[in-house]
């Protein structure tokens, strides 16, 4: 009997792994993708149907677009932009391809300020808190219950206090380790929670692989911020594992921060299925920088491959000069076939990265991809001052960008990101000596994977494998 049972279960699994391979043939992202699935699937059942359960989904069903159904701010964004159309001869950079990514136009009258680190960074944001009038938008993918976590609880309860609303979200992966009682605490002081472990979707779905990997803060629909920092200490380098945490936020001003806003609201409504529309501001003003910018958001609920083509849209555009600075080195084969035409074509092409480990797997996986991209002529650059986290890019002195996107393909396709794009010189020039700075402090790889230690040598191959999910 229990001979029977068992071949009828391996039967049983045998059939749903057949009935998974077909749905990844037909559904994966990419070919590799999709073959690497079926092999698995079928050779390895006992350990491949569970796993695909988890990992195997590729596109979020039944996520809301606010700007495709809140048409009438959307309408409104366009409107507005049709006043504030960037001036021809400062846009030397053909816009299109990240507008159509974005569904949203380039528009003038915006601002930037780089924040260099987290002292920075949360002085900003904690002074943008203080200042708050009418609401408060906050968004990080991980909050921890720390001293810099307890500030920020206490920056919000306090504009709470002052008749501000505030509204806090956050991500049930990143922040699956935060204390109840934090929350909590927000919410008995009036505090508008979106509790991760309450929403819709992937905390309690076979979708535990999707993340909102977005740190957003917004004061009054006029102020708003976007970059790599979360709220914990390790983040003001206060960690004595990683030492100097070497991260960039961006403060912007203008147009963008309505379409910052705009991201937010897709964001909660989903989390809470509550529509903010009608209770944020859309006006606001100009920036005098008068900057041309544009926020480009992107993840797997797009119906294109938005992250991977906003990165092979800026490579495309590159004729001098393309810096790009990221924790991870994961990319698909588009993005590092571009990257090795553009170092072809005779522009700078410069990856840095981390020295220092942050996640060994995806820290092992980068060097399988090196010797490709430097027989090209790509430079790499591994930064040692401490760990560096930054999601930065410049192309030639046109287009700068800072945001949370990194350089793999969690988060070209399975992360919900956003990237601030500024269209402009200053912005460029700003981004460019702040990555000359971190170059100064990192050193150039010179060796191939055959004379790297042991461990990355036959490691690097073998975590390559996992590529399409770190």
């Amino acid at each position: 009997m229990w001979t029977v049972l068992v071949s009828l279960f391996l039967f049983a699994l045998f059939c749903v792994a057949v009935v998974f391979s077909v749905r990844a043939a037909q559904t994966a992202r990419t070919p590799q993708g999709a073959v690497g699935w079926v092999v698995f699937l079928l050779s390895a059942p006992m350990l491949a149907v569970p796993l695909y359960l988890f990992l195997g989904h590729h596109r979020f069903r039944g996520y809301r677009v606010a700007r495709r159904e809140s048409e009438r701010v959307v309408e409104g964004i366009k409107t507005f932009a049709d006043y504030s159309k960037p001036d021809p001869e400062k846009m030397k950079i053909n816009p299109r391809p990240f507008e159509a990514l974005a569904h949203l136009p380039v528009s003038r009258g915006n601002g930037a300020q780089l924040l260099i680190d987290g002292d920075s960074t949360f002085k900003s944001i904690f002074e943008a808190i203080d200042s708050a009038k009418n609401y408060v938008l906050v968004q990080f993918y991980i909050v921890r219950h720390d001293e810099l976590g307890m500030e920020l609880q206490d920056k919000l309860i306090s504009a709470v206090q002052r008749g501000v609303h505030v509204r806090f979200m956050t991500d049930a992966v990143g922040s699956y380790g935060l204390a109840s009682d934090y929350l909590e605490t927000l919410r008995k002081a009036g505090v508008d929670v979106a509790d991760p472990r309450e929403q819709r979707g992937p905390n309690f779905r076979f979708q535990l692989n999707y993340r909102n990997h977005r740190k957003t803060v917004i004061i009054d629909g006029e102020v708003g911020f976007i970059g790599g920092h979360n709220v914990g200490v390790e983040y003001l380098g206060q960690d004595p594992k990683f030492g100097h945490w070497r991260d960039t936020h961006i403060k912007m001003q203008g147009h963008i921060v309505r379409q910052l806003q705009l991201i937010f609201t897709e964001d909660w409504h989903w989390a809470r299925n509550e529509d903010l529309i009608d209770a944020l501001d859309w006006a606001g003003n100009e920036s005098d920088q008068d900057m041309n910018a544009l926020l480009v958001a992107t993840g797997p609920g797009d119906e294109t491959e938005t992250g991977a083509m906003m990165f092979f849209s800026a490579i495309a555009e590159a004729k001098e000069r393309l810096w790009i600075a990221s924790p991870y080195f994961v990319p698909d084969i588009d993005i590092m076939t571009a990257l090795q035409h553009a170092a072809l074509r005779g522009v700078d092409v410069r990856i840095l990265l981390p020295d220092v480990i942050d996640h060994r797997l995806p820290w092992l996986a980068a060097f399988a991809f090196f010797d490709e991209i430097r027989k090209c002529g790509v430079r790499v650059f591994r930064y040692t001052d401490g760990f560096m986290h930054q999601k930065a890019f410049v192309v030639d002195d046109t287009l700068a960008a800072v945001g949370t996107t990194n350089l793999d393909n969690r988060s070209f396709r399975l992360n919900f990101e956003a990237m601030a794009l500024f269209f402009d010189s200053r912005a460029a020039e700003a981004v460019d000596n702040m990555l000359r700075k971190d170059f100064e402090t990192s050193y150039e790889l010179t060796r191939t994977l055959s004379q790297q230690p042991t461990h990355i040598r036959f490691g690097a191959p073998i975590a390559r494998l996992f590529a399409p999910i770190l």
